[in-house]
């Protein structure tokens, strides 16, 4: 990790980095295709970039291939099975708190409102092959059940042999999923946002990926909704000297894990916790099976000495990280005043990062590069639309239109002024 001094720190921003116009290009052109030859670009792309034979393959998810998932889950992955299961109904329950209801009042002759509704189809995105994450299965639909989306079609990339995982698979079923497609990256986003004659359009995208579904998902917005840009995973780790120095080293790890470009940060109050955490890193870390990758992740990577806790907590508001490991002597009611923006808070030495991810309930679509200076985690309110509501009386026309056309004939929007006098008694 590099040391950054507490006034350099201050200028790090991942906010507004540039895109790729390579990958721009590129991922336009596999939209383009996939818009206009549908299946047959689906196909082919498969073929190419996964490496399945398509020659008998089928993009949809057979009743044979669920039976088959269920039969390999119940005899090898019992015990994580069951710890999926238990993860889900902990999620299930953070979640359902998170239930909008419509609401309405009245006022004057005036009936008003808000109407909550389900989006009624969605695409989930859940990554395949080397990046495995049944995890975010759960993550995507459950809060998409909740909220009462009637389709929900996942997409996820076929191992070369053209199956998927059964894990995934038995995870998909028991969720209620609509259908599961054999297909990834940015076509398979194409697909979902276009429609093929096989894959339906949907209404919004949600679930993570690599660069080349970020880009897809950042060129299909607009024409479908989506839940993020989402980037290479973050944490930010604020401890004073009550911390354990292995606990921290390893849960920046966890996060370097992920992609030799994500990037962790650790900031700390104290020069001898921040020393012996740069010490054990490594030790810690070679010990560990994706070392590779965490070494790189490091390397764009920073640790920096804060003066204060409040100098710390500014820190961590500009930074905005995905994740905010926080192990202080304050409590947490002095923390809760402090958090501006955060993806989501860890708080305490016994919290880390890898519980909320699997198990506790919290979503881990969280928002990155920044961007939790405006963004929220992934939850039920991204399934839902809101809808208002405006019921007006006689009585109301006669005393107020007359403001109306006042206001739009000032804006020079005549038809607006005479719809609204018309009705005048």
């Amino acid at each position: 990790m590099k040391r950054l001094s507490q006034h350099e720190a201050k200028t790090y921003t991942r906010l507004g980095e540039e895109v790729s116009p390579d990958l721009w290009q590129r991922v336009q052109g596999i939209l383009h295709d996939v818009a206009t030859r549908g299946d047959r670009a689906v196909y082919e792309y498969t073929a190419t970039f996964d490496g399945v034979d398509t020659s008998s393959f089928s993009l949809v998810v057979s009743s044979d291939e669920y039976a088959h998932a269920s039969e390999v889950v119940r005899t090898s992955y019992a015990d994580v099975w069951k710890c999926f299961v238990e993860a889900a109904e902990r999620i299930s329950r953070y979640h359902e708190k998170q239930k909008e209801t419509s609401w309405f009042y009245e006022e004057e002759g005036a009936f008003l409102g808000q109407l909550i509704t389900p989006l009624e189809r969605v695409g989930v995105y859940v990554p395949g092959g080397k990046a495995f994450y049944p995890s975010s299965v759960l993550m995507n639909v459950i809060p998409a059940k909740i909220a009462g989306v009637k389709e929900i079609y996942l997409t996820t990339p076929p191992e070369r042999g053209g199956s998927v995982h059964p894990l995934l698979l038995a995870l998909a079923q028991w969720l209620g999923v609509t259908a599961v497609f054999k297909v990834g990256g940015a076509q398979a986003i194409a697909a979902l946002a276009y429609g093929t004659e096989t894959i339906p359009a949907v209404h919004k995208i949600t679930g993570p990926g690599n660069a080349y579904v970020a880009m897809a998902k950042r060129l299909v917005q607009g024409r479908v909704g989506i839940d993020s840009l989402a980037g290479p995973s973050e944490v930010a780790i604020f401890a004073d000297d009550s911390a354990n120095p292995e606990w921290v080293a390893i849960d920046l790890c966890a996060q370097a894990e992920h992609s030799p470009d994500s990037v962790v940060f650790f900031l700390s109050t104290s020069e001898k916790l921040l020393s012996e955490v740069e010490r054990v890193l490594p030790q810690m870390g070679k010990k560990l099976s994706r070392w590779n990758v965490i070494e790189k992740s490091l390397e764009v990577s920073y640790s920096v000495f804060v003066d204060s806790y409040e100098d710390g907590f500014d820190l961590l508001n500009r930074i905005a990280p995905e994740h905010a490991e926080i192990i202080l002597r304050l409590d947490t009611t002095e923390i809760f005043s402090k958090i501006k923006h955060m993806g989501a808070v860890f708080i305490g030495p016994w919290t880390p990062v890898a519980m909320g991810d699997y198990f506790a309930g919290p979503n881990h679509v969280i928002p990155t590069y920044g961007t939790a200076v405006y963004a929220s985690p992934l939850g039920v309110h991204d399934f839902v639309k809101r809808t208002s509501v405006l019921t007006l009386s006689k009585d109301y026309m006669a005393h107020h239109a007359h403001k109306v056309k006042t206001m739009a004939d000032l804006e020079g929007l005549d038809a607006h002024g005479l719809s609204a006098i018309l009705r005048k008694a």
